[in-house]
């Protein structure tokens, strides 16, 4: 009611790090062979990402982020500041030329005495505090889930590749058809799209009666990327 009542963006905060140590994620191998994926032991350092996901009624939805790269240099903070929030806010202020609803979670950055005074500052500004222990209100959730799986198994050769990568992913979701705040959420899983099967026998007949077994092959099913769309099941008569 606020936001409409302003003409306001609601904006969903959080934040997400990322490390050179990649995700683990299902993959194809042989059987009896455990896929292994090398990671690199030289440098150090990790990534953490800010995102904004802004809605409006009428418009589209807007993905805003900041990175910040963290070398574990000596006396280097390893989080976001209050003044870093603030620098996002503002651009995105900018960037959508109307007043903003912000909705963030307890932590201690988003409710320290500076970062309220800096807030209070900006009268375009209004802060709604998540409950506690509230991940599911929160749609930029969706967003770090996706970049996760996106970046399974992946070895990078340092902290700067780690950033692009990282960046890469963020500007695909940006321009993708799909609204950023309609990504599955990792506390309310999408049910998995039924897919049609073509069921033929080896002799090119339909498939009738009992007596029929299934066998699927990876080449069969496309791979891990390609997923299970356009999958083709060769079923054969087992013998008596």
């Amino acid at each position: 009611m606020m936001a409409a009542e302003r003409g306001a963006w609601i904006c969903f905060e959080d934040e997400a790090g990322h490390t050179l140590r990649p995700p683990k994620a299902r993959t194809w191998a042989r059987r009896g062979q455990t896929p292994v994926i090398p990671v690199s032991g030289m440098g150090s350092g990790r990534i953490s990402v800010a995102g904004l996901v802004c809605v409006k009624p009428g418009q589209r939805t807007r993905l805003l982020y900041r990175i910040k790269v963290h070398r574990r240099h000596k006396g280097e903070r390893s989080s976001f500041a209050e003044t870093d929030y603030v620098a996002l806010l503002d651009a995105a202020h900018q960037y959508l030329k109307a007043p903003i609803v912000l909705v963030w979670d307890n932590l201690n950055t988003h409710i320290s005495a500076a970062m309220r005074e800096l807030a209070d500052s900006r009268d375009w500004l209004h802060v709604i505090q998540l409950p506690a222990y509230a991940p599911d209100l929160n749609p930029t959730e969706g967003v770090w889930s996706h970049v996760k799986r996106s970046l399974g198994n992946l070895a990078v050769t340092g902290v700067d590749q780690l950033a692009a990568v990282v960046k890469n992913r963020l500007k695909r979701i940006q321009y993708r058809p799909r609204p950023a705040n309609q990504l599955p959420h990792p506390h309310r899983p999408e049910p998995r799209p039924r897919t049609a099967v073509t069921l033929t026998s080896d002799e090119g007949g339909p498939v009738t009666g009992h007596g029929w077994r299934c066998s699927l092959t990876s080449a069969a099913l496309g791979g891990p990327d390609e997923g299970w769309p356009g999958a083709h099941a060769i079923w054969r008569r087992s013998l008596p």
